[in-house]
């Protein structure tokens, strides 16, 4: 049994590297508090994490990409099979796929995603932390 925790990418990026080619991991870019506390608390359990960006669909924390701006709202409906397609096929491997719902700031996009998911039997989303557990049951 594989399982993985997700959460979605922020608005709040470190805006030093907008004018940058420098590529980031994950952490290096996303500076929203939420986020990073996701990022630390999986970091501490040592459970597999990913990053659901607008721009990138699935980031898992090894890969490195450049500086963005994508806000939910301006997602094209191409664009959104895209980011659907991605999430199953980077997903698919995983029995379990805990969705960490931080309720002030889950844009319906990704309410969207979850639900029109081929995998949306697997997906289980949280809104706190504390329940992040390196077990291989359930939460």
């Amino acid at each position: 049994m594989r399982k993985i925790y997700l959460t979605h990418c922020t608005g709040i990026k470190d805006d030093s590297y907008e004018f940058s080619d420098t590529l980031l991991y994950p952490p290096q870019l996303y500076r929203a508090s939420p986020t990073q506390r996701f990022i630390a608390c999986c970091k501490k359990k040592e459970v597999p994490w990913a990053i659901l960006s607008d721009q990138y669909g699935i980031w898992f924390p090894g890969i490195k990409r450049k500086w963005y701006d994508k806000h939910p709202d301006t997602v094209t409906e191409a664009q959104f099979a895209q980011l659907l397609s991605d999430f199953d096929k980077n997903l698919k491997d995983f029995s379990e796929i805990w969705f960490y719902n931080n309720p002030s700031w889950f844009h319906p996009l990704y309410q969207r995603i979850i639900s029109q998911s081929t995998l949306n039997s697997r997906i289980n989303t949280f809104s706190h932390l504390k329940e992040i557990s390196n077990d291989t049951g359930r939460i």
